[in-house]
């Protein structure tokens, strides 16, 4: 089987995520919020105007950039990329601490890290990453990253003041932060319950949406009973039949590891599917 192309789109969103290279450049004005500059290090002839996008500029919460520079200023910046016809675009940012950014570039997607969870929110939960620079707070870990499980809120996985450890997803020098899994070192529950499909089981309601029924099947293993599977008819209502924390008997329709999902049906109707 031959190989796809990768996706531009995705390839192209990556390499917004890299660092890019540490350029020296000079302030030259400002165009409404965004700062124009000038390569110093490109050599003679070789220079040409880029800009510092505002979200850009700093770290620090500023209304206008000319709080921190000055016309004629020399200030190192990454390359983010080329951008409106072409013009390069740089962070002034990512090169703003120093230390802050000699860590996250040693901190390479893949690299097992271990830190204590500081805040943990419905969106995700912040860490601090062994080793970081005092002060700062570099760990985030998405909700879908902290288990192959299925929870409610992130609390039901992690604590203030755990300790952990997680693998690297991404660096990023421009947010000053590191993407965090935990699921990463977990081994995927659905690779031990593939051999499953076909067969009756039991479970437990978890969840009742309006388009079918979540069933707790395992420990780490959650299926979906879709709406018109419950009575045989597309005019179901779960919430009528089923209530959370019900125990229910399912078919194990499918198990599809590449989407890390399970499929239910009505018993004796996987046949028909």
């Amino acid at each position: 089987m031959t190989a796809s192309a990768p996706d531009p789109r995705l390839e192209s969103l990556r390499g917004r995520l890299l660092p890019g290279a540490v350029r020296t450049v000079r302030v030259v004005g400002f165009d409404g919020a965004d700062v124009l500059v000038r390569v110093a290090d490109a050599g003679e002839g070789a220079s040409e105007t880029g800009r510092i996008p505002l979200h850009d500029v700093s770290m620090r919460r500023v209304e206008h950039p000319s709080e921190l520079f000055t016309v004629g200023q020399e200030i190192e910046a990454e390359e983010t990329g080329r951008w409106r016809g072409g013009q390069p675009h740089f962070s002034a940012r990512a090169c703003e601490n120093p230390g802050l950014r000699a860590f996250l570039l040693g901190c390479a997607p893949g690299q097992v890290v271990t830190g204590t969870v500081a805040g943990v929110h419905g969106f995700g939960v912040f860490v601090h990453v062994d080793g970081e620079p005092e002060g700062m707070c570099t760990g985030f870990v998405r909700v879908p990253d902290l288990t192959w499980g299925w929870i409610e809120h992130p609390s039901q996985a992690v604590e203030a003041g755990r300790r952990i450890t997680a693998e690297v997803i991404t660096a990023e020098t421009r947010s000053g932060q590191i993407a965090l899994s935990l699921k990463a070192l977990q081994e995927d529950p659905l690779i031990r319950f593939a051999d499953q499909a076909g067969l009756v089981l039991t479970g437990t309601v978890v969840r009742v949406l309006p388009f079918g029924v979540l069933v707790r099947l395992a420990p780490d293993v959650v299926g979906l009973l879709h709406l018109s599977e419950p009575d045989g008819g597309p005019s179901a209502t779960p919430g009528r039949l089923v209530a959370e924390g019900e125990p229910i008997t399912v078919e194990v329709a499918e198990v599809d590891l590449e989407r890390h999902r399970v499929r239910l049906c009505a018993v004796g109707r996987a046949a028909e599917s």
